[in-house]
């Protein structure tokens, strides 16, 4: 039915593999733990699968600090595990996609590990390295994402690195050829392994030879307020003109695109992007120009503090304007990052409590009806709830660790998935602790109870999914009509050459309806 490539309208279950699966009775998830739950991600319907990093790291970052790109780190398995993990996958219909981190590495990265040691080995220039200024201070202005200076000290080099996010996540130098053929090499070691597509970690903090290395100006809307981006001191500079967003980003883009084409299946880049405020759109349709990405994952509905209606509607009338009749964009309403929708949204949209569930798949068929592609977050189809109540002393991520208690980091969306509520540790792990505590809430809504549950969100979403397969309107076209609707409904008509469905999404009731209606219809 569809003449759309498969990433077109595809919808996407994002794994976070520490908290998935344990096979091994470490408190960890891994990969054959995953492997172990495929057939309850074919069965819910979705398209393919994102994989979280599973590389070679010593996890500061939980695996977005790579010290080696092709190999597994040992808390999740081997090559050959994941070579089972891809075989099971493609077996049972599912693409399988992985975290590429381009940005920067590890700092026990064997790259960064010669280059630190002198101004003239031969990957002395594979990361930015600026002198101090004569007072002995960083060269500029530039905050990291996770607090403090953008720079840290090497004594012996008596220079400066550039690290957009931890010290020991530095940025690698993408001015370089030698790093760009590097990154080259990774993403054909992959490819070679049957993987359909990378999603793009962080790619809009890629950086080039970017000196004089200008000062970011001050945010002249910056105001304080209750959330984390309103009192971390990064938030109050405007970033798109130097530090993020700079032009060393499409020269990698344009390479990877040539990569992918090399290889039959559709494989698949999307671009992890973002811009300051009121850009996104703008960033967006840059990152997926021809020749550059496929698409670029769409932060503007994981607004931190949730989404009114009116803003919802704001934020796909935005992406209608810039993407309509195209695919080249990604819908998502939670991922690892950021706290669960079906949490974060109940107070914009007055949600109460007790309709949590009805929510949870409201929104999930608001996601999966946009034009595009949609990545859902594991947990999301079980209605999972945002975990708030972990103790200092069992918290893990650096992020909320430094700035506790004001913020409390990504932990809270983190938290192991649990499978069957009569199994000790949920059946996620047969140890006796868990990496991050196991939620009591989430006991109650099991995955594997859940799917056994006729009335369960599982089970509403898996029946939307399969319905939404065999709709031309979603499937063989990404046109959509302008938005209507009253205070409390967003409504618009998604349109093929052989039908329009008029999707209608009601926060009075809490519900969804979908009807073919005729060209002139009302």
């Amino acid at each position: 039915m569809s003449s759309l490539k498969w990433w077109e309208h595809a919808v996407i279950y994002q794994i976070y593999p520490r908290s998935f699966q344990d096979s091994n009775s470490d408190g960890i998830g891994d990969l054959n733990g995953i492997t172990s739950r495929l057939k309850y991600i074919a069965d819910l319907g979705v398209d393919a699968i994102w994989i979280s990093p599973f590389f070679m790291s010593p996890q500061y970052d939980f695996g977005y600090d790579v010290s080696n790109y092709c190999d597994v780190n040992p808390e999740y398995g081997s090559l050959s595990d994941f070579d089972k993990l891809i075989d099971k996958a493609h077996e049972l219909g599912l693409r399988l996609m992985i975290d590429i981190v381009p940005a920067h590495c590890s700092y026990l990265h064997p790259w960064f590990e010669e280059s630190r040691k002198s101004k003239d080995n031969p990957k002395s220039d594979w990361f930015h390295w600026v002198d101090p200024k004569p007072d002995g201070c960083p060269p500029n202005n530039w905050l990291s994402f996770f607090g403090g200076p953008a720079w840290s000290w090497e004594p012996r080099r008596q220079q400066y690195y550039l690290h957009n996010f931890l010290p020991e996540q530095p940025n690698l130098n993408h001015a370089n050829r030698e790093v760009q053929e590097e990154l080259n090499r990774v993403a054909r070691f992959w490819f070679d392994r049957g993987v359909d597509g990378f999603r793009l970690d962080a790619v809009h903090t890629i950086n080039g030879d970017c000196e004089p290395f200008k000062d970011n100006s001050a945010d002249p809307n910056f105001t304080l307020g209750p959330l984390p981006q309103d009192k971390q001191p990064f938030f109050r500079q405007l970033h798109d003109v130097a530090q993020l967003n700079q032009p060393a980003i499409q020269k990698f883009s344009v390479a990877y695109r040539k990569i992918a084409d090399e290889y039959e299946g559709d494989r698949f880049l999307m671009g992890e992007v973002n811009g300051d405020e009121g850009n996104a759109m703008t960033v967006s349709k840059t990152f997926s120009e021809p020749g550059r990405l496929h698409a670029t994952y769409n932060f503007d509905l994981l607004e931190w503090a949730g989404l009114t209606v009116s803003e919802l509607k704001e934020a796909i009338a935005n992406a209608i304007e810039v993407f309509n009749g195209s695919g080249r964009l990604c819908f998502a309403f939670s991922n690892h990052d950021v706290p669960r929708s079906a949490s974060r949204q109940l107070s914009p949209l007055d949600i109460t409590l007790d309709k949590q569930d009805d929510l949870q798949l409201l929104l999930l068929q608001l996601e999966t009806s946009l034009i595009g592609s949609s990545c859902i977050y594991q947990g999301e189809e079980l209605g999972l709830s945002d975990v708030t109540n972990i103790q200092f002393d069992k918290m893990k991520d650096p992020w909320g660790l430094n700035f506790y208690p004001e913020f409390l980091g990504r932990d809270t969306c983190r938290t192991p998935m649990v499978w069957e509520k009569n199994k000790p540790m949920g059946g996620f792990t047969s140890a006796n602790e868990a990496w991050l505590p196991i939620s009591e809430l989430h006991m109650e809504k099991a995955g594997l109870d859940m799917a056994k549950s006729e009335g369960s969100i599982y089970n509403k979403f898996s029946s939307f999914l399969k319905w939404r397969r065999k709709q031309p309107a979603m499937i063989s076209s990404n046109k959509m009509s302008k938005l209507s609707g009253g205070l409390r409904e967003i409504i618009f008509d998604r349109e093929s050459e052989t039908q329009i469905l008029r999707c209608k999404f009601d926060f009075e009731l809490v519900k969804a309806t979908f009807e073919e209606v005729t060209h002139g219809t009302s």
